[in-house]
């Protein structure tokens, strides 16, 4: 006789460069995007939400990590074998939406959106495949005061969130700057390969914070190879094209009017640089005299942003304090969103130019931000109490009783599992359940329920040394009379709380 065919089943095993959500994070995260959606909504813009999908020619090529298949997204043919790709930001649906409606919207046209996008780039530590968005974005207007707003508002929701003034920074600079030194320095041009030098150019600057000013220049130069052995191909750029380039990321100083000042030197005879530089002043005159100085809106050329549809003004929110994880590690989260113009991105669609500027909260960088530092956001959500089944005969009491801690506006639910009362014990401590309640046969004869505290009884536990003392004393456990039910676990709740 033959031997049956080993049954062969699937690994459960999640994907590289993805991970699950728990409930806390979720809630967490929930309580967060509330926040910042209140500031969006204070500050006037409304809500949109795009398909996750877009035909892969509307999406464009503008991801750094262009050395991977399908150039940074996933794609898939559907079946009139046209390329579809997964939204890979929130930026360029919205172009495609705006230029799909342009004529019915009013503008300037002001959105607000978040959601999953998705990058096909190598995953690392922190560096996922799937990650979540939220978005504002104006368009329609080629005002500077567009991009001062958003700066205003990047702002507005990190100190809603919890974060003080002191510990982030809103870092400004402009797009036309960095081409006003490119130009200075003989890279200037429509064709492609000048636009591909010079976005390469803005991607290595992009990487100071990683790998340093030595790191860059590598970068600017022939290239550089990172501890894994991957090279990564250069701009190419002369030792003196690096020297200036590098002056003008370097040119930080103590304010505003100092780099306002340095860059003016910098970008010399540019027409476009000049432009950039004056962009500059005005978005920080207009952020200052609505009360957010330097402090809080800095002018930082070393920002450049890596995305290549950026055709002005670029900005990123850093957080600028240092915390400890549970390891005791110290750690500094950097920049946690950005943004900045891109003019360019509706214009493909329709042929003219229509100006736009946006601003991007990375949410799971941000809330792991939050975490550490133990800002919170709204009310916690305890875990339900837990109406244990005593006797099955008798499911519809048990059911009865979770109803009514319902419609006290109490979460509960009834176990719904087969096992005995040890087993469902282990259930709600698993849960987390704050307390359960029993209605026994014995209960249920004197009409009576009891309810036992899960949180005092394990602390009152730690200081009781025998099973006779644990009989004796009955901790954290109270019976009351059915009528009763609702206000003495009530009570219970109220009791944790403090």
């Amino acid at each position: 006789m033959a031997k049956r065919d080993k049954l062969v089943r699937p690994k459960a095993r999640l994907p590289k460069g993805l991970r699950d959500i728990s409930a806390d994070e979720t809630r967490a995260t929930a309580r967060m995007l509330a926040a910042i959606e209140s500031v969006y909504e204070l500050y006037g813009f409304e809500p949109l939400e795009t398909p996750a999908f877009e035909y892969t020619d509307a999406l464009g090529k503008f991801l750094p990590d262009q050395d991977r298949p399908n150039e940074g997204v996933f794609s898939f043919q559907d079946e009139d074998e046209q390329w579809l790709s997964l939204r890979y930001d929130l930026t360029a649906p919205l172009a495609r939406y705006v230029a799909q409606n342009y004529d019915a919207l009013a503008k300037p046209f002001r959105r607000y959106q978040f959601g999953p996008v998705w990058r096909n780039e190598k995953p690392g530590p922190g560096r996922y495949l799937q990650f979540m968005q939220f978005d504002a974005d104006t368009v329609g207007t080629a005002s500077v005061a567009a991009d001062a707003e958003l700066c205003m508002l990047a702002a507005d929701c990190l100190e809603k969130l919890g974060i003080p003034r002191g510990e982030y920074l809103m870092r400004v600079n402009n797009r036309k700057v960095l081409d006003g030194v490119l130009e200075e320095i003989g890279i200037s041009g429509e064709d492609e390969g000048f636009a591909l030098q010079r976005l390469t150019v803005s991607r290595a600057i992009d990487k100071l914070d990683r790998l340093g000013g030595e790191g860059v220049r590598l970068l600017l130069g022939t290239g550089r190879k990172d501890e894994s052995g991957d090279y990564t191909k250069g701009a190419g750029l002369t030792g003196n094209q690096a020297d200036l380039i590098m002056a003008f990321v370097e040119a930080e100083a103590s304010s505003n009017a100092s780099v306002l000042a340095s860059l003016r030197t910098i970008v010399g005879t540019s027409v476009t640089g000049g432009e950039g530089v004056d962009e500059l002043e005005q978005i920080a005159a207009l952020c200052e005299v609505s009360g957010y100085d330097e402090t809080r809106v800095k002018l930082d050329p070393s920002v450049v942003r890596g995305l290549g549809y950026y055709t002005g003004p670029v900005f990123e929110a850093e957080l600028t304090f240092e915390a400890r994880n549970d390891d005791g590690d110290i750690v500094r989260f950097g920049s946690v969103g950005g943004g900045g113009r891109y003019d360019g991105l509706v214009q493909r669609f329709k042929g003219v130019e229509v100006p736009a500027t946006g601003f991007s909260i990375g949410v799971s960088r941000l809330q792991t931000a939050l975490d550490v530092i133990g800002a919170t956001t709204g009310e916690h959500i305890s875990a339900p109490i837990v109406v244990l089944v005593m006797d099955r005969d008798r499911l519809s009491d048990s059911q009865q009783m979770t109803f009514e801690l319902r419609a006290a506006g109490i979460r509960a639910e009834m176990y719904l599992g087969t096992s005995g009362m040890k087993a469902q014990m282990k259930y709600a401590d698993k849960r987390g359940a704050p307390a359960v309640v029993i209605e026994g046969e014995d209960e249920h004869a004197a009409g009576t329920v009891t309810i036992k505290d899960l949180e005092k009884g394990l602390r009152m536990s730690e200081d009781i040394t025998d099973n006779e003392e644990w009989r004796s004393g009955r901790p954290a456990q109270v019976t009351v009379p059915r009528g009763s039910l609702v206000e003495a676990v009530r009570d219970v709740l109220n009791a944790q709380r403090g």
